[in-house]
């Protein structure tokens, strides 16, 4: 008995420490992307667009459209994990403060290679967050409620809801470009990749229940994106 609650124990400590990993390297790679000025991804148009319209750290304002974005799971009767709280402060954070030391690059030859690095980076984040299994973040749990609400298919929800927050992002000023093209073709393949390589095995035991209060689940399979059509809680992307 104290060996399989040691066990849980150390598995409950891997996947916090992979949750936050996870999220303090997916702010990291927003930002390089950010310095890159080769383009954003979808999220991080809108939020460039807003802080250069408002003055507001990109960091923050991608706190606050979390934090509104969360507010609208209220009527899709979706249910926050630790991920999703965490998501929507630690992201932003380490965003701010990833942008306060990497400073502005000159040249292509610098760009370039720092944006393939926040792409590829940005998959490691995405592995880690989910395969955590803390929950999805505000703009997913979005995403999923709809699909829910709605029946249309995931794959038309987040097409529908990315292409209105690019478009939105891009007239306030937000940056488009070949790493956003780019970051659309790759970040599928990438994710499901890294999910494979930190996929944590389920602790000894029947029952374990894990940190959200519903039962431990196994990372979820290949589909149109880094996941296909989750259960309700289940992370995707951490924007």
């Amino acid at each position: 008995m104290a060996r399989t609650t040691d066990r849980s124990t150390t598995h409950l400590t891997r996947r916090l420490v992979q949750l936050y990993v996870g999220l303090t390297l997916y702010g990291a790679s927003s930002a390089l992307l950010v310095r890159a000025e080769l383009g954003l991804e979808p999220w991080g148009v809108l939020h460039q667009g807003l802080a250069e319209l408002t003055g507001i750290s990109i960091g923050v304002v991608s706190i606050i459209i979390g934090a509104v974005v969360l507010l609208l799971w209220i009527p899709l009767r979706q249910r926050p994990g630790l991920g999703t709280v965490s998501n929507v402060f630690v992201v932003g954070l380490a965003m701010d403060g990833t942008l306060a030391v990497v400073g502005d690059l000159d040249g292509l030859g610098f760009r370039v290679p720092v944006m393939v690095l926040g792409i590829v980076l940005n998959g490691v984040a995405t592995g880690l967050y989910i395969a955590a299994r803390f929950g999805p973040g505000p703009r997913d749990g979005l995403m999923t409620g709809l699909n829910r609400v709605t029946g249309r298919s995931i794959r038309l929800v987040r097409t529908a809801i990315e292409v209105a927050v690019v478009v939105t992002g891009f007239l306030l000023g937000g940056s488009l470009g070949a790493g956003t093209v780019l970051y659309a073709l790759a970040i599928g393949p990438l994710a499901q990749f890294f999910l494979r390589i930190f996929a944590l095995p389920e602790p000894a035991g029947p029952g374990v229940t894990v940190a959200s209060g519903e039962p431990s689940t196994t990372a979820p399979p290949t589909g149109s994106g880094p996941v296909a059509d989750p259960a309700s809680g289940q992370a995707i992307l951490p924007q």
